[in-house]
């Protein structure tokens, strides 16, 4: 999937923030934090895990979600969302 593609969802954005700030979130409070359903917060998750930029663990029934700590993207993407809210703060 092309970078373009992967940025352009406002929920997207909104979830790799919220895991950003949080550590690791279940998807349900993912979806309740941005406001949608489960099952279009899920879609987006699964194409964030897809490309390799978060990773889910499961724990009985639950599954969490968190960056990927071994991926190049998932690193990026921490920096960039950092520097950011770092600068606009200022």
């Amino acid at each position: 999937m092309k970078f373009e593609e992967v940025f352009s969802s406002k929920p997207r954005m909104k979830i790799l923030k919220i895991i950003s700030r949080l550590g690791s979130l279940n998807v349900s409070d993912i979806a309740r934090r941005i406001h949608l359903n489960y099952s279009t917060t899920n879609q987006h998750l699964l194409l964030l895990e897809n490309e390799e930029i978060l990773q889910q663990r499961v724990y009985g029934r639950i599954r969490m979600y968190r960056f990927r700590e071994a991926s190049p993207k998932a690193l990026a993407v921490q920096k960039l969302i950092d520097i950011w809210e770092e600068t606009a703060n200022k």
